[in-house]
């Protein structure tokens, strides 16, 4: 599952990357939730929490089964 999560936040990483931020991926458990880090404009950006809801993780969730929940990292 960890190599279509990465799939996927590679196709989000661009329209992230063109307001100055970007995503890392630091795991994947067994349960299906993604822990990512929001970098750049997107670590302090008052949007942040919608930009991982309704960006990241909805597309995860459509294009990877078994995703639960995206959950931030500091």
């Amino acid at each position: 599952m960890r190599e279509k999560v990465e799939e996927i936040l590679n196709m989000v990483r661009p329209h992230l990357q063109a307001d100055g931020g970007d995503v890392e991926l630091i795991d994947v458990t067994d349960d299906g939730v993604v822990k990512v880090k929001l970098q750049g404009a997107c670590g302090s950006c008052p949007m942040a929490t919608m930009t991982l809801r309704m960006g990241i993780e909805r597309t995860l969730k459509e294009k990877v089964p078994g995703v639960k929940e995206v959950v931030q990292v500091k």
